[in-house]
């Protein structure tokens, strides 16, 4: 069996109209994942809607409200693989109602690549998708300079959007000397895929290059063992068996474990049996592995989905208020103190309150705007006191980052997202 290819999530983000989901059409095109004849009822249908020419961004968009309204709204997932890596692409949607799936789609994602339009430059998204980038723990960056033919592929044009771009993320904590800018024109397809003599005084290769040089992601296995539970079942002749990601650290069969809060709150521990991963057997699990598995000693009411297991000399901490740094992303007037509403946190899902407004930041830099202000509203970046109303398990962002992000839902839309910067244990 040949060496699985380590897989790397990659997602799309950008301005609206700046050609991520063009781009990720043509990528996936001139690789050979999507055929002619798929692209030929693509073209039609496009045309067909008087939108000649978003044929690609069609490839991403398969829902029918999207085609008639131009604009990606669900994230698609696609596969692409090159001769080093495994990809899987994330298409985050550019337009404002849709940022919520952009969270969800972020925090999962290893790398991003940034579309910028040459004829357009840095826009009020941009600079809010790189916020949230950095912010949701994205720490590699490659930046596509797009519609490079509507800019005659200048090379003045792409040195300008390169300078404009380095000052915004070095503002977020990016370091341009690390990101990689490449100049391509999606719709025609240079530098895509493949390369073009048109951006001939471009010598460092096509987006698929960039793309092949990221760094492998880190699996934090030197961090202590979180695996969050997403299902409990129960399987005659095994008995109860977990099932949940690993997000750090390594579960090795024999393990003692605990799981925080169960049921009563004050943790529930066990000895890891077996270990199963795509029905095989498995001596030990890393971060990025969905696995089941048995622990003696538990029963089925002993845990559920939101639970955290670690191993029993480092428990999960449960927090009784924890403050954390947040984005306003969509909320209908005002954030105050005293609201309440659902955090999504790893598997777990816990109505919390917040008790205090401390900070309120620029978002484009994270500089303090104005101490303790009455209340946030959207776009706004702050640190915030919040206070769970039941057991709930959070990490502080610089000691176990993978269990420091959460998302804050209200009444079906994503409102915020943040990270746990500090925390009070739970005591006993």
């Amino acid at each position: 069996m040949a060496k699985e290819k380590t897989h790397i999530n990659l997602v799309f983000i950008g301005h609206v109209d700046h050609g991520k989901s063009t781009t990720v059409g043509r990528l996936l095109f001139d690789s050979g994942n999507i055929d002619e004849q798929q692209l030929r009822k693509l073209k039609e249908k496009a045309e067909e809607l008087g939108k000649g020419g978003f044929e690609f961004a069609f490839i991403m968009d398969n829902l029918k409200e999207e085609r008639e309204r131009g604009v990606t709204i669900d994230l698609a997932h696609k596969k692409f693989e090159t001769d080093k890596y495994y990809f899987t692409i994330i298409d985050a949607p550019g337009h404002k109602d849709f940022i919520k799936n952009m969270i969800t789609g972020t925090s999962q994602a290893d790398a991003a690549v940034l579309c910028v339009a040459a004829n357009d430059g840095v826009m009020a998204q941009t600079k809010e998708h790189v916020f949230l980038a950095r912010t949701l723990g994205v720490d590699q960056l490659i930046i596509a300079v797009n519609k490079m033919d509507m800019k005659d592929y200048d090379q003045k044009v792409f040195e300008k959007i390169k300078e404009d771009v380095s000052n915004l993320i070095k503002t977020v904590g990016y370091k341009p000397e690390e990101v990689q800018f490449v100049p391509i024109a999606a719709l025609p397809g240079d530098n895509v895929f493949k390369g073009t003599d048109k951006l001939g005084w471009f010598k460092d290769g096509t987006l698929l290059d960039a793309i092949n040089k990221l760094k492998e992601p880190e699996k934090p296995t030197n961090l202590p063992l979180r695996l969050p539970i997403q299902d409990v079942y129960n399987i005659t002749g095994i008995g109860v068996v977990p099932v949940g990601r690993v997000e750090t650290g390594v579960m090795k069969v024999g393990d003692k474990v605990t799981f925080v809060p169960g049921r009563e709150g004050k943790g529930v521990s066990g000895e890891v049996k077996t270990i199963e991963m795509h029905h095989e057997q498995m001596k030990q699990a890393v971060p990025g592995d969905n696995v089941g598995f048995n622990v003696r000693g538990i029963g089925k009411k002993d845990i559920a989905r939101g639970d955290v297991l670690g191993h029993s000399d480092n428990v999960p901490t449960i927090a009784t208020e924890f403050t954390a740094q947040l984005v306003v992303l969509n909320h209908p007037t005002v954030l105050t103190v005293g609201y309440t509403p659902v955090f999504h946190i790893h598997t777990a899902q816990i109505a919390c309150q917040i008790i205090a407004i401390e900070k309120q930041l620029n978002p484009a830099t994270g500089e303090v705007v104005k101490e303790n202000p009455d209340f946030i509203k959207n776009g706004d970046a702050a640190i915030v006191k919040i206070k769970p109303t039941s057991a709930l398990v959070i990490e502080r962002q610089k000691e176990i980052p993978h269990m420091s992000r959460f998302a804050i839902r209200d009444s079906g839309q994503t409102v915020a997202a943040g990270m746990c910067i500090d925390l009070v244990k739970k005591e006993g």
